[in-house]
């Protein structure tokens, strides 16, 4: 086990590492100059080549990298250029509104999509197992965006339930909170929600057929408890594989769906630092959503052995 988790942990490090780079070159090669567009283009040349020095731009590419990673590992990303701020302290407070909507949507997902795959799988072949199949073919072909548009003209321009986009803060209450971010939440997992029906209902399916369900059914035991006792449980494997990578997408989907119902998140903070090319800002965020979806998928990989005794991590 301490093998295992030694190999993990430096797994996560390469991919962080190599994560790092790839951001770190990708933002390089983007047209357009930072002090440029800080400046204006109205500004002189001589105002434009002092603020690259500033900023430390006229260095070499490696050496600005070398410089910016050593910072990283000690918790500091650089300030950023558009608001002259610590890049993480600006991401620490994005992530009051980014965090608790993927965790909701999160929420939402395991909540709806593992009770219709059981619902569907029961009722292999039946009218429920069709009508379940077709509710989740729909949330596949619906883009999040488009279902977050429907939802704001149905809930809050028809019915006047929900505001039709904004947050006020969680001084508000925390009522007044969560309700602003359960529209965001159930258009974001709404795909995600999809496709673990369909995974918990292929999975399920596959467990029904073991020889061990066959024999429980006919010593008699409780079709409950065939299905949530032994069937559901074997099942969790490739449940908990999806549902763990669908947690780093939600989080990494929040963008889209920030800046449609204009919430101050992680995602609207990573589009308005594209846009002003605030490199910090741009390589903090990814390198930190990067780094959420690695420990979540380690996580899941640890969780295989807790779910299933049979796997053995030497």
């Amino acid at each position: 086990m301490r093998r295992y988790v030694l190999r993990r942990v430096a797994a996560m490090l390469l991919t962080l590492l190599f994560v790092s780079l790839l951001v770190f070159m990708v933002v390089r090669v983007l047209p357009g100059d930072p002090a440029l567009i800080m400046l204006g283009i109205e500004a002189s040349p001589d105002a434009v080549a002092k603020l690259r020095e500033g900023l430390g731009l006229n260095r070499p590419v490696p050496v600005q990298y070398a410089e910016w990673a050593g910072r990283a590992v000690l918790g500091d990303l650089g300030r950023s250029i558009q608001y002259d701020v610590p890049v993480a302290g600006l991401i620490v407070s994005r992530l009051s509104v980014t965090l608790p909507l993927t965790l909701m949507a999160a929420a939402l997902m395991v909540a709806a999509a593992i009770p219709l795959g059981v619902f569907a799988a029961t009722r292999h072949r039946r009218w429920g197992d069709y009508a379940a199949m077709t509710l989740s073919q729909l949330g596949i072909a619906v883009p999040g965006f488009w279902a977050g548009l429907l939802l704001i003209l149905l809930f809050s321009v028809k019915l006047g339930w929900f505001h039709a986009g904004g947050f006020d803060g969680w001084g508000q209450g925390v009522g007044h909170a969560l309700k602003s971010l359960l529209l965001p939440a159930v258009a974001l997992g709404l795909f995600q929600f999809a496709v673990l029906a369909r995974t918990t209902r292929s999975a399920l399916l596959e467990v029904l057929r073991e020889e061990y369900v066959k024999t429980a059914r006919a010593k008699g035991v409780a079709e409950g408890a065939v299905i949530f006792r032994h069937a559901l449980k074997n099942a969790m494997i490739p449940i908990l594989t999806v549902a763990g990578v669908q947690l780093g997408q939600l989080m990494a989907g929040s963008i889209i769906l920030e800046s449609v119902f204009y919430l101050p998140g992680l995602g609207r903070l990573a589009l308005g630092a594209i846009s002003a090319r605030d490199l910090p800002v741009v390589q903090g965020v990814v390198l930190f959503v990067a780094s959420a979806i690695v420990v979540i998928n380690a996580t899941v990989d640890l969780l295989y052995g807790v779910l299933d005794p049979r796997i053995r991590y030497e």
